[in-house]
């Protein structure tokens, strides 16, 4: 499967390091600029396995104000943010997110319908999430060397919807290593993080709802 699609075509940027630093807000006052945009690609979830008529909800994530961007946030040092300059997600991460889930989960073909709130049947499930980390850690070394490290988290809830009761909850996450901070590493990272934990929770998911 590619990893990566592009929506335009762009150049790569060098190291973050490398740039003026930039506070969350001023990097958020820019969101307004042209900006090269990029694209996650949902996986294929396994056709084989449990299959339900349920029909499912898929709620869009709950997300940290740092991440409730289409910008892509990095991680310089423990105890400050900024945002890549030359890169931006084709919509807010969190509905970016919700539309991977739902496309991934109908891929399968193994469940009755899957979509947003507002669209579809009465859901009989309700999958609720939470964003804790979709980020670029970098990490200085002492000998002036430094480590990127892409990191996603996230928590799913699936609550029915006739009672409201919680069926079951679960925590996922991932790493990997991008090669340099430029746009393109930093998104095959992420897709690579992406493609094993979006198939986790669809099949999860699937195996839970009963």
């Amino acid at each position: 499967m590619t990893a990566v699609q592009f929506t335009r075509r762009l150049f790569v940027m060098g190291a973050v390091a490398t740039l003026p630093g930039c506070s969350t807000l001023n990097a958020l006052s820019e969101a307004s600029s042209p900006l090269p945009t990029f694209d996650l690609l949902p996986v294929t979830g396994a056709t084989s396995g449990r299959r339900t008529n349920a029909s499912f909800l898929v709620a869009k994530p709950v997300a940290p104000a740092v991440l409730d961007t289409d910008r892509w946030l990095i991680r310089p040092d423990a105890v400050s943010i900024t945002y890549l300059p030359d890169a931006r997600w084709p919509e807010n991460l969190p509905t970016l997110v919700q539309s991977l889930m739902i496309r991934s989960l109908s891929s399968t073909g193994r469940i009755g319908f899957v979509g947003p709130s507002g669209e579809g049947p009465v859901p009989d499930f309700a999958i609720l999430s939470r964003i804790d980390a979709f980020e670029i850690a970098v990490t200085q070394a002492t000998d002036g060397s430094s480590e990127n490290n892409a990191r996603i988290k996230m928590n799913l809830t699936i609550v029915r919807d006739a009672n409201q009761r919680v069926i079951a909850s679960r925590s996922f996450e991932g790493s990997d290593q991008p090669t340099d901070l430029g746009p393109a590493p930093i998104v095959s990272a992420l897709q690579r993080i992406l493609d094993p934990m979006l198939l986790d929770m669809t099949n999860w998911i699937i195996q839970v709802s009963r």
